[in-house]
């Protein structure tokens, strides 16, 4: 099981990586500092780090920059509200292997760590299937019954959602933070517009509502 490192000094955001990636099958551990974040990814105990930039007692780039200098060659994706040109390429010039702004899609940053990691896990599935119905994660194109379905970004990211919890009853709580990220709106009806979107692009049986708790891929 990979370890993902996070450092994050906001403790939703951390509590929601964190409890996200644990769904998703990998072992994770938060800290809030840049000591705590160095002197653990220079351990050798952890496959990547998810590195925020503002941190309270250094600056992340100081962090990135101190692992490289010590021959760290630990992944790392820069997680960050700082959005500049500046900011992205100084990252990426300084060692980052993916630079990630916020607010952000839990799905999209799993996709990037998947795609550091995939070196690591043998057998890797790239390629989702329930019944007729197939997702290609690699080249996003879904497939129901045999035909190729043009699904948006959003749309591709719901379906995959229920494809990884095939028969499991998802609520809308649950939908909105793997699909739409940490900070969405409770009392958002996106939701059921999105299900309605897959259900009249891949078959309304599909996808069963369950009066009170949400909804479930049949």
């Amino acid at each position: 099981m990979s370890q993902i490192l996070i450092a994050e000094d906001e403790t939703r955001i951390a509590s929601f990586v964190a409890k996200g990636l644990r769904a998703s099958g990998y072992a994770s551990t938060t800290v809030a500092t840049a000591r705590e974040a160095f002197d653990l990814a220079s351990s050798g105990d952890f496959d990547l780090l998810v590195l925020d930039l503002g941190l309270p007692d250094q600056d992340g780039f100081t962090v990135l920059r101190r692992l490289r200098e010590a021959k760290v060659t630990l992944p790392v994706i820069i997680l960050t509200a700082r959005t500049s040109v500046a900011d992205t390429v100084a990252g990426l010039e300084g060692g980052a292997d993916d630079y990630m702004p916020k607010p952000f899609r839990f799905e999209e940053l799993l996709a990037r760590i998947r795609l550091r990691l995939r070196a690591e896990p043998a057998g890797e599935v790239t390629v989702l299937s329930h019944g007729d119905l197939s997702l290609d994660l690699r080249t996003r194109r879904a497939t129901a019954a045999g035909v190729e379905v043009d699904l948006s970004a959003r749309e591709f990211a719901l379906a995959e959602a229920f494809l990884r919890n095939a028969g499991q009853v998802l609520s809308r709580e649950q939908l909105l933070s793997r699909v739409w990220g940490y900070d969405f709106d409770p009392g958002s009806n996106v939701v059921d517009v999105y299900v309605r979107y897959l259900r009249n692009k891949l078959g309304a049986e599909r996808f069963v509502t369950v009066r009170g708790m949400g909804y479930r891929l049949a």
